[in-house]
């Protein structure tokens, strides 16, 4: 049994020990511990990821920043989309563009500048810059640039031209993707399929066309389709076309034919002599041969017409005969090339419009300016003879300037009627068709060796017992006055000069279309009734 100072002492030693326990100060001691041991823990893994891109290499501190540093955990290329790689390859293609040219030239005009073979403005016309298209400059000889573009060299006017920093500016615009042509001459066809009757037009080596689409083999470009056989396709700038003369002409047919008549040929709608006339190729008109294998007849492509003519080598011409004949004919024509065409006394926008021609009509050119081209319209009858000389705009390229052989015609004689006033008119159309082709001579009456207009129209009446003045001013006050929706084959119809005075004559033959002794140069030829301003018509026969 215990005494009582040893179970005092006891209890003591146990309260003592309970107290050490449950004392606060050693729990608080406890967390200390803990909350230490957290810091050094997470402060390691804190400045490892601190310290890490700067043992790395991969960061640096920034200046005026005591510790900052710029932290990156992981890094991975930025992924660009399809329109940023394709941004990022033109921006390339136009440097690559920029750097081919030594000293860059971009000519700034709405329709062509002439390329002349010597720097003077009745300089000789070699070639073509259209607007924004490139040149590269030689040198400057006053207002003359020396250029090279297109593969060959030439001569342009400099107060056209963009120079400089100004010209590499507007051409980081108009790089596109072209097409450059490789073969000497290639076919533009409508559809991409190897056919003789879609062909629509003719490229020349070193030409451009922008690139519209690439597929199976074919290129398509604004002017049509051309085989990727023949051209190759890279970004760069229009540049300049070549002017060559008569063998320009040429190289628009693969299979050229060429009529050999004196007066015209008749374009048939089947390989017979009893086919329907559909049109008439004149005197040394071209043709693209698209078929021979039926005997005694070539399939032909004249123009927008599409028929049969005869093979008989008396009355038509192929290959090297065709091709002679027709670089002694070809001659600098302008195509007009939309429905009405202003026709001005001057090369200026401020001069008078006193006619306009239709579309699809080829007018002999007399000169070249720059941004105009004078034609010859008719020399009427008018007592020297000599053409009405006229201008008219190539700015907003609605004619084209090219050498070029005259083509067919479309033409359907017209038919017998039952009532006897319109078989006489018929009677009259058909008799003036048969002169088609034969001379112009100014105050001429024979409608074999030559007459004027208003001798053409004289000398077909007289055979039906009809007179008339030998002079279109005074036929233009007999008759009755008709409406163009009103007139019919055999009335007149009358063209004033630009002093508005009548002075030209032709017989509307149906069909949209007249025949008119026009001047020396075309001699009585077919045309479309509006193919100029119109003064009046008149009806002659009185029915």
């Amino acid at each position: 049994m215990l005494d009582n100072k040893d179970y005092i002492s006891r209890l003591n030693k146990a309260r003592r020990k309970r107290n050490r326990r449950f004392d606060p100060t050693y729990l608080l001691i406890g967390l200390a511990v803990i909350l230490v041991l957290a810091l050094l823990i997470g402060g390691g893994v804190f400045l490892s990821r601190r310290l890490r891109p700067v043992l790395s290499g991969e960061g640096q501190a920034r200046d005026g920043e005591e510790t900052e540093t710029v932290m990156q955990t992981e890094t991975e290329a930025p992924t660009l989309s399809e329109e940023e790689i394709e941004a990022q390859e033109l921006e390339a293609a136009i440097d690559g563009v920029l750097a081919s040219y030594q000293n860059l030239g971009i000519v700034q005009v709405s329709g062509y500048l002439n390329i002349r073979e010597t720097p003077a403005s009745d300089g000789k016309v070699i070639g073509r810059l259209d607007g924004d298209s490139a040149c590269d400059i030689l040198e400057t000889e006053g207002d003359w640039h020396h250029i090279s573009s297109g593969g060959f060299t030439g001569y342009i006017h400099k107060d056209y031209v963009l120079t400089g920093d100004e010209a590499k500016e507007k051409a980081r615009t108009l790089v596109k993707k072209m097409a450059i042509i490789t073969g000497d001459s290639v076919n533009i066809r409508q559809e991409p399929v190897i056919d003789p009757a879609n062909v629509v037009g003719n490229a020349i080596q070193n030409e451009r066309y922008v690139v519209e689409d690439e597929t199976d083999g074919w290129i398509l470009t604004p002017s049509g389709y051309i085989s990727a056989d023949y051209a190759t396709v890279e970004y760069g700038l229009n540049e300049a076309r070549k002017l060559d003369l008569q063998s320009m002409a040429i190289n628009q047919y693969t299979n050229l034919v060429i009529s050999k008549v004196d007066t015209y040929l008749n374009v048939r709608e089947e390989p017979s002599t009893d086919g329907k006339i559909i049109g008439k190729m004149t005197s040394k008109a071209a043709g693209e041969i698209l078929d021979s294998s039926t005997e005694g007849w070539y399939q032909i492509k004249s123009g927008n017409i599409i028929g049969y003519i005869t093979a008989d080598p008396q009355y038509t011409a192929t290959g090297q005969e065709a091709k002679d004949i027709a670089m002694g004919t070809a001659t600098l024509m302008a195509i007009v090339n939309t429905d009405m065409l202003n026709v001005r006394t001057e090369p200026s926008t401020d001069a008078k419009i006193w006619t306009q021609i239709s579309k699809e009509e080829r007018y002999p050119v007399l000169s070249q300016l720059d941004g105009w081209v004078e034609i010859e319209l008719d020399a009427g009858d008018s007592e020297s003879g000599e053409v009405d000389r006229a201008y008219v705009s190539t700015r907003d390229n609605n004619v084209e300037v090219r050498y070029a052989l005259n083509e067919a015609i479309k033409f359907s004689p017209l038919e017998e009627a039952a009532n006897e006033s319109a078989s006489r008119r018929s009677k009259i159309v058909n008799y003036a068709l048969q002169f088609v082709g034969n001379p112009y001579v100014w105050g001429g009456t024979s409608l074999t060796n030559g007459v004027d207009c208003s001798g053409f129209t004289m000398q077909v009446y007289k055979n039906f017992g009809i007179s008339l003045p030998h002079y279109s001013g005074s036929q233009a006050q007999m008759g009755k006055a008709v409406s163009s929706s009103e007139m019919r084959p055999g009335d007149l119809i009358f063209y004033a000069n630009s002093s508005g005075t009548v002075n030209h004559v032709a017989m509307y033959i149906g069909n949209g279309q007249i025949v008119h002794a026009a001047s020396r140069r075309s001699g009585i030829k077919i045309s479309t009734w509006n193919y100029r301003k119109v003064k009046t018509i008149r009806n002659i026969l009185g029915d």
